[in-house]
Order: C-alpha cells, then structure tokens, then sequence
C-alpha cells in the first residue's frame, strides 16, 4: 500500500484537556482506525529555541520530546490531521511517503496489505 509515516513532535509535558498530549495522539489515532502507532521519549534534542535538552537526571522533568509516529493511508493522514486541526492543537510533523504492507499475512490481515515483494 501507499501512505505516509508520520512523525509528530510534541513535549512530555505537553497536554490537551489535562491529557498528556502524547497520549491523546495515540487515542485519536486508535479512533480513526489507524492501523498503530506508537511514541518514543527522545534521550536529547532542540527545537526551534535552539536550547539543548536531554534526558538526565538534572534536566528539568518534562522538557525532553516525544515522538509519535503513524503509518497511514491517505485518507487516514487527512482524517488525523483534521481533527488536530479541530482540536486546534499545536503540532510539529514530518511526513514521508511511505510504501508499506504485510510480508506473510494472516486471515485478519486485509489483502491490501498483502505484501507483493
């Protein structure tokens, strides 16, 4: 199949609605019927501040990133990004065209996905 992986930034510390905006993404992700998605604490990095930070006992608690990252249909990539757009949730994101499917596919996998390679 053709899509995109998409990789979101935002800070641990980040919230919607008092939820850990991470969290939120995922969930948002799970009610649209994307397929997964995950998110990773980064170790160290900087933003458009250009202030380092890494994740160390000293560093202040909740300044590292978090990534969370999609693998997505086109029409899933415009159902997420709309409702973030709803939510008016402030979001950095890579997107990148990606081709992706199942190598060895079982009864619940769709045939879709069904990898030719």
């Amino acid at each position: 199949m053709q899509g995109s992986y998409l990789r979101l930034y935002v800070r641990e510390s980040d919230r919607h609605h008092g939820r850990l905006l991470w969290e939120w993404l995922l969930d948002q992700g799970n009610r649209l019927g994307v397929r997964g998605g995950s998110a990773f604490r980064s170790i160290g990095g900087f933003g458009r501040s250009h202030a380092v930070h890494e994740g160390s006992f000293f560093e202040l608690a909740g300044t590292t990133s978090i990534e969370v990252e999609f693998v997505v249909t086109g029409d899933e990539e415009q159902r997420l990004f709309a409702l973030i757009r709803q939510a008016q949730v402030r979001v950095f994101y890579v997107r990148i065209p990606a081709r992706f499917g199942v190598i060895n596919p079982d009864a619940k996998d769709p045939p879709e996905l069904s990898s030719e390679d």
